[in-house]
């Protein structure tokens, strides 16, 4: 399969969870992310485990437990700490210095070349996400600013171990562990810190199965997919086209308005992510053993 194709495919799953900011203001309960969290990773993980039918063994149990604290567990938690202490523009922004953490990790981890021409990328889309979303008004927080450049250096662990732990198994078994692993942490925070959700609307199980099965199961899929066939550098900056979706969809279903600010913001996200992977294709990726 060719490359163009890999990364269209990796792709398709930032843009799906671009969906998931109207998806929760407008169809689930506020007020439960712990509770989303879990219900958007565990119910997806047992649904694949119960497809591929077989479980890690060995050492890959520690892994994968740890793989599912820094994709789902951590991640999440910091990410709805960043978001409830700052306003979206600056826990967005904040979380874009992700690819930049991913090329300093695969440099360590992985002995990737670190390419300046990448990190001028990475800058350029932190600064393009600033465009797209943050505010004048957009006030900092300490704690909120720390939980965002600690939930992006969780996330670009997660990335680069992805990678370099890749199991004897197909991208769907890899899935449906790390889902699982990461929905078994998220569980007792949720029902220690979290009251039981109110009785749930059609409106809020369609928004529940959307989050489950296609921003869950379905983008997690391509997504892991893509770290086991492309460089942690090439997949990373893909995640900033989250925020553009968002902002697009915002414009388009909810009636959002949509600045020239924004519009340039959109142009420097996508063409830094355009260089990004120009910055890749000097070495072609090369796989990495399962250890």
């Amino acid at each position: 399969m060719s490359r163009n194709l890999d990364l269209l495919l990796t792709a398709l799953a930032p843009s799906v969870w671009g969906g998931t900011y109207i998806v929760t203001t407008e169809l689930l309960p506020q007020g439960y992310p712990l509770t989303v969290s879990l219900l958007r990773a565990l119910p997806a993980g047992l649904v694949l485990l119960l497809l591929v039918r077989r479980l890690p063994s060995g050492d890959w149990w520690p892994k994968v437990f740890v793989l599912g604290a820094l994709n789902f567990s951590i991640f999440f938690w910091l990410l709805f700490v960043a978001a409830y202490r700052l306003p979206g523009g600056v826990a967005a922004t904040v979380g874009a210095i992700q690819p930049l953490i991913v090329l300093l990790l695969a440099r360590l981890v992985l002995d990737a070349p670190l390419r300046p021409l990448a990190v001028i990328a990475g800058v350029a889309g932190v600064g393009g996400v600033a465009l797209l979303v943050l505010t004048p008004s957009a006030a900092l927080d300490p704690i909120g600013v720390a939980a965002g450049l600690a939930g992006a250096a969780s996330m670009a662990a997660g990335v680069v171990l992805s990678r370099h732990w890749q199991p004897p198994v197909s991208p769907l078994t890899f899935t449906a562990w790390q889902l699982t692993a990461g929905g078994l942490l998220l569980l007792p925070a949720a029902l220690i810190l979290e009251p039981p959700l109110p009785a749930l609307t059609t409106a809020n199980i369609g928004g529940f199965l959307y989050l489950g099965i296609v921003g869950g199961a379905i983008a997690y899929l391509l997504w892991f997919r893509g770290i086991g066939r492309l460089e942690p550098s090439t997949v990373s900056p893909l995640a900033l086209l989250s925020p553009v979706v968002a902002v697009v969809l915002g414009w388009a279903a909810l009636g959002q308005d949509l600045s020239a600010a924004q519009i340039v913001g959109i142009v420097v996200v996508l063409g830094s992510v355009w260089v990004s992977q120009r910055a890749q294709q000097a070495r072609p990726a090369a796989p990495i053993p399962a250890r």
